[in-house]
């Protein structure tokens, strides 16, 4: 199997040699690159096999901003870190739409190391490089219209507040994964894992949140073709799934990370869903068309079409934007938990338990065939006694958004 390319950019040839002796362990597993300045990194892209690119931000010439750009222009399926601290904030404004990650420099050696070998590994959960290209080269996803609209006029009130902002925030997937993305890397410089956009909010401050939604657009109001599914739905159901996710992780686990992770995973776990409606419409229609008309399951019909289904399309994106391997893995296994590693309660079973569930009680609602509870994996994890009781606490949940 060929190594994975990585390459490192920076105008001080001291720094890319410190890099290269603090890598020089890992020089059997991966083949590494340095340049000096972005034009020359430029031509080993065009020459040499890069997954991944991990460049200064403040470089004579070509700035790390200019330089990625071009990257994600030329190569979108190449993974792009940057490498920055806080001085140059409007610098670094320029990037939220093209870099993936944000690490804070200098980087801690052991932070960079496993962020190669998660990178270099995310690589291979797609294996169609035109869903990578798709995934790695976006800058928005969609959100609700009216959410976007909404989001825009509170910005502007003079008397708005923090709470009103995520108020509108929690409600839409995209501007969920978008916003923790942002307030989890090293960008601004929090250093704690925020989990919630009500948390983000509060701790980036009114005034950022309005750089970035009004000046930077980090979100777009997307409107998505009639008679595919639509984001009203995708919304309600992200959010159903998000808290039967969590009353399940309340009933089964003492531990904080796990139960929030289970939240945040039950609202993303069809982000993929989102990525097909809107990058790829005219191809992922067919798929849609022929799952309600036969009555077959959705994410097999994807697998046979895109050779992904949509969990894996969504996980790839969270993975790039560096989100916890708990909800990367969850958002990947929720239609497919046999796969998953976990030999114990997890978000992904906790997903793909809630996931069932808001199906058996809506059954209208799946297009074509319903998913199926992996009953066997779960017997095997010594859980089976929990189904019932998760089925009432998810019962009750859907019960109370119906009122």
């Amino acid at each position: 199997m060929q190594k994975k390319g990585i390459l490192f950019v920076d105008d001080e040839p001291n720094i890319l040699s410190g890099i290269k002796r603090m890598l020089r362990s890992m020089r059997n597993e991966f083949d590494f690159h340095f340049a000096e300045g972005g034009r020359t990194a430029l031509g080993l892209i065009e020459s040499e096999n890069i997954d991944v690119v991990i460049s200064d931000m403040r470089m004579p010439g070509m700035d790390g901003a200019e330089f990625l750009e071009q990257v994600r222009e030329d190569h979108p399926e190449i993974i792009r870190i940057m490498l920055t601290g806080q001085a140059d904030e409007e610098s670094v404004y320029r990037t939220v739409n093209v870099v993936h990650q944000f690490l804070s420099k200098p980087c801690d050696p052991d932070k960079l190391k496993n962020l190669i070998i998660r990178s270099s590994a995310l690589r291979d959960l797609l294996t169609d490089v035109h869903l990578k290209r798709m995934v790695s080269g976006i800058d928005n996803l969609p959100s609700l219209p009216e959410m976007y609209t909404q989001l825009q006029q509170v910005l502007q009130k003079e008397d708005a507040s923090a709470e009103e902002v995520a108020a509108i925030i929690e409600q839409d997937v995209a501007m969920t994964a978008k916003l923790l993305q942002l307030v989890n890397s090293s960008f601004f410089g929090l250093y704690q894992k925020v989990e919630s956009p009500a948390r983000a909010v509060k701790l980036l401050g009114f005034d950022t949140i309005k750089i970035l939604v009004l000046g930077v657009q980090i979100f777009s109001g997307v409107k998505v073709e009639a008679g595919l599914i639509s984001l009203d739905y995708l919304k309600e159901h992200s959010m159903m799934v998000a808290q039967c996710s969590k009353k399940i992780a309340l009933a089964s686990s003492d531990d904080a990370d796990v139960i929030n992770n289970c939240f945040l995973a039950g609202m993303l776990h069809d982000i993929g869903r989102l990525l097909l409606l809107s990058q790829m419409t005219d191809s992922y229609l067919p798929v849609v068309e022929i799952a309600r008309e036969e009555e077959t399951n959705l994410t097999d019909n994807e697998r046979d079409h895109f050779n992904a289904s949509h969990g894996e399309i969504g996980a790839y994106l969270v993975g790039l934007w560096g989100f916890a391997s708990e909800i990367l893995e969850a958002i990947a296994y929720h239609n497919n938990i046999g796969a998953s590693m976990a030999e114990t309660f997890s978000p992904a079973l906790a997903v793909h338990a809630a996931d069932y569930f808001y199906y058996e009680n809506y059954p209208e609602k799946a297009i074509g065939k319903p998913p199926t509870l992996n009953e066997e994996h779960i017997g095997k994890l010594g859980l089976s006694d929990r189904i019932q009781s998760w089925s009432e606490l998810c019962a009750e949940v859907l019960e109370k958004n119906d009122e």
